[in-house]
């Protein structure tokens, strides 16, 4: 099996080396956990150096010495910064055309290497790079697939929690701190609770809003584990809701399906998100779908796969992926349902669950 700097470096074409460099937050890059296969550590001042034979040099300071010695790569420990220059120029010598990760890497860090490597010509490489991490392999899978089996379990207890009075921000932590005590090593990103009118924005951050009987209970969260993320949105009620969102869940859950029947390996991306569209569009809540129905998912929430009405991108089994439509009725509420999928050879793999049927507490 290829190394995942190898595969990194199938991809690179015309690059001599891909350097990810760590320049401390906010300018830390998932991809150096990905090339080193560490699920700990900082590395802040850290470089992970893939070359064109594949091999990859990881320099570290001597304060990330032993973690770094239980991940992947020749790891290079410096001392001072006279050391650490020497492990830049001695790692990319005979290098020319040398790509950065655009997305993520600070100028001052690309102008560092630059400066120090002496006679590098800087390139993008972010395409290669996520075109190599948005494929996973079956470790990146399974540590996947447990941060879904976490998050689920919390979906499902969701209406535990839900009673008359209670405020978003007091369930927005009692989800997240049972996630943690589930075996999630912190969130995917901030744990959304929207309750009544405050559902119909697809980004509310969880306030001091407190449920009223009627109101819609919107939660978008997910956990991580060993560095991967999960990905979903549960809504619920207390107590019977409007008819118009009564009709807007059974439309959204229709959408869903319409769009998770179109993931398979070789599809259009953009024929998940059409499909589902179609189905909110040709209802009374046309226009209501105000974002795509979906993106990779990996280390980050959000990697380099769009499953949008407009993506070119084309399916690959090992894609993970959202699959969220949504309706959002201003003053109102909002619904949506959103499971994190697997795409296979054969259609896809669901990797959450949670019961789907509209729900009244």
């Amino acid at each position: 099996m290829e190394s995942r700097s190898e595969r990194l470096m199938s991809n690179s074409d015309g690059l001599d080396a891909v350097v990810i460099a760590n320049d401390g937050e906010p300018f830390l890059d998932s991809t150096f956990w990905y090339l080193t296969e560490q699920t700990s550590g900082t590395f802040e001042g850290s470089l992970a150096i893939a070359k064109r034979d594949g091999s990859l040099d990881v320099i570290v300071s001597v304060l990330e010495a032993e973690s770094a010695e239980s991940g992947a790569g020749n790891v290079l420990v410096y001392h001072d910064r006279e050391e650490k220059n020497r492990f830049i120029r001695e790692s990319l010598s005979g290098c020319r055309n040398v790509g950065f990760n655009i997305h993520s890497v600070s100028y001052a860090a690309v102008e560092y290497v630059k400066k120090t490597a002496e006679g590098i010509t800087v390139s993008d490489a972010g395409k290669a790079i996520e075109d190599t991490v948005s494929v996973k392999d079956e470790k990146e899978i399974a540590a996947t697939r447990e941060a879904c089996r976490i998050s689920s379990v919390v979906a499902g207890e969701i209406p535990d929690y839900l009673s008359e009075g209670v405020s978003e921000k007091e369930i927005a932590a009692k989800m997240d701190n049972r996630m943690r005590e589930l075996g999630g090593t912190g969130n995917a990103f901030d744990t959304i609770a929207a309750f009544g009118p405050y559902s119909s924005q697809p980004h509310h951050m969880p306030c001091g809003y407190r449920l009223k009987k009627g109101d819609t209970a919107l939660f978008d969260f997910g956990s991580k584990y060993d560095r991967y993320c999960s990905d979903m949105t549960r809504t619920v009620f207390l107590g019977k809701p409007p008819e118009i969102l009564e009709r807007a869940y059974e439309i959204v859950r229709k959408a869903q399906e319409a769009g998770i029947s179109e993931y398979r390996s070789g599809a259009k991306a953009c024929d998940a998100d059409l499909a589902a569209r179609k189905i909110i569009d040709d209802s009374e809540f046309k226009g209501k779908f105000i974002h795509s129905f979906g993106h990779g998912i990996g280390m980050d929430i959000h990697q380099g796969i769009s499953v949008s009405p407009a993506s070119p991108q084309i399916l690959r089994a090992g894609n993970i992926v959202s699959a969220e439509p949504g309706i959002y009725i201003p003053g109102i509420g909002g619904i949506r349902i959103e499971d994190t999928c697997l795409i296979t050879e054969e259609g896809c793999e669901i990797l959450t669950s949670f019961d789907h049927s509209f729900t009244v507490v």
